[in-house]
């Protein structure tokens, strides 16, 4: 079998293996110095007053709807098409999701189509910044504050993207990210939370961990025999030094990574910006899109064709994926609220033509003069 050109590859080098050794020889692996240091540096790098280092996204979501308060009988808005966590996090609340579809130029949430699906049961919107492309947050604050409503960004895809000069995740109440090994920089697994608001960081510091409260201490704190007080009931989802560890030397690179994927979303745009039967990403002015994932769109929607065009391009060596899942269409979700198909036609048109070429750090252009090559190849049968 030839060597394939994988859909991701983390770069990793030396920093990670001396800060690494440096959590090891502390004899501290589990939450501790590292840990806060990795949320130090989150900090500087997308400003909130608080950072809350969990073990995923999902996780980061989940305790943002506990901090915000959501539970049975809310409602909560999400994108139709996304990963399948931003709602999986509202029915883990026992709360219930309306789909919102999206926009095809951007493929993130539509927010001309927003205010129609909010009700009195209506408590929060979760704005998905999808592949690293910030969604419309002016227009999503607008409404949110017209309806006295919450805004969680989902940022999963999103680590330095910026939105009219704002960094994603300090503009909504909650920003939620991944560290997943597909994002800019990895922890292998992990997420941040990040908010400006003190109460909803205590909330969320006390549900991740085991329900502790943070604020209130029992007169015997600093005894060797306190335990603390849990007065919730909470989870463990925290992110480990070792982790942590592998988070800071990460951090330390984050923008000559961010820079080399935006090499590479330019070189791919330069050579196939001139093909009539794909949809390329699109990029409004103001918007800082930090390619995550580099997808384009069938322009026919033919499911067929892209799933041919994918395998094809296996047979040849090149690992792709579709962009995400139209989440209206799992099992669950159509179960659970009776959705029918073509109820969110541009979510669905997403799904079925989208296709993730390889994208990664010290890409290089013989690389994506090859993917290219064998896309326009399968492009003409």
């Amino acid at each position: 079998m030839k060597n394939m050109i994988p859909i991701t590859r983390p770069y990793f080098d030396d920093d990670e293996i001396k800060v690494f050794k440096e959590c090891l020889d502390s004899g501290w692996v589990t939450q501790g110095p590292m840990t806060e240091r990795f949320e130090g540096m989150f900090r500087e790098e997308h400003p909130c007053q608080y950072a809350v280092s969990v073990s995923s996204c999902t996780a980061a979501l989940h305790i943002a709807m506990l901090a915000l308060g959501i539970h049975s009988g809310d409602e909560v808005i999400v994108p139709a098409f996304t990963w399948i966590t931003s709602a999986s996090c509202v029915e883990y609340v026992g709360a219930d999701v309306r789909f919102v579809d999206v926009e095809k130029e951007t493929m993130n949430i539509d927010p001309v189509k927003i205010e129609e699906a909010i009700t009195p049961r209506t408590k929060a919107i979760i704005a998905v910044h999808l592949f690293g492309c910030p969604a419309k947050m002016d227009e999503i604050m607008e409404i949110a504050g017209k309806h006295n409503l919450y805004v969680v960004e989902d940022c999963a895809c999103a680590i330095g993207t910026t939105y009219k000069g704002k960094k994603v995740g300090s503009i909504g109440d909650i920003g939620c990210f991944s560290f997943h090994p597909r994002k800019a920089i990895t922890t292998g697994e992990g997420g941040m939370c990040s908010t400006n608001n003190k109460t909803l960081y205590h909330k969320m510091l006390q549900f991740k961990n085991h329900g502790a409260n943070p604020v209130r201490r029992g007169e015997d704190a600093g005894k060797p025999y306190y335990m603390g007080i849990y007065d919730e009931l909470g989870y463990n989802l925290r992110l480990s030094d070792i982790q942590a560890a592998v988070g800071v030397a990460q951090f330390g690179k984050l923008h000559i990574l961010l820079e080399d994927r935006k090499r590479c979303a330019d070189y791919y745009i330069e050579k196939l910006i001139g093909n009539t039967e794909i949809i390329l990403p699109v990029v409004p002015q103001e918007f800082g899109h930090t390619y995550q994932s580099f997808v384009i769109l069938i322009k026919s929607g033919d499911s067929k064709m892209r799933n041919r065009i994918m395998s094809e391009m296996q047979e040849q060596g090149i690992q792709s994926r579709p962009g995400t899942i139209a989440i209206t269409r799992t099992e669950f979700n159509k179960g659970k609220y009776c959705l029918s198909d073509g109820a969110y036609p541009v979510a669905e048109f997403c799904e079925d033509s989208s296709i993730t070429l390889p994208i990664y750090p010290i890409m290089k252009n013989e690389e994506m003069d090859i993917i290219c090559n064998v896309l326009e190849s399968c492009l003409l049968k």
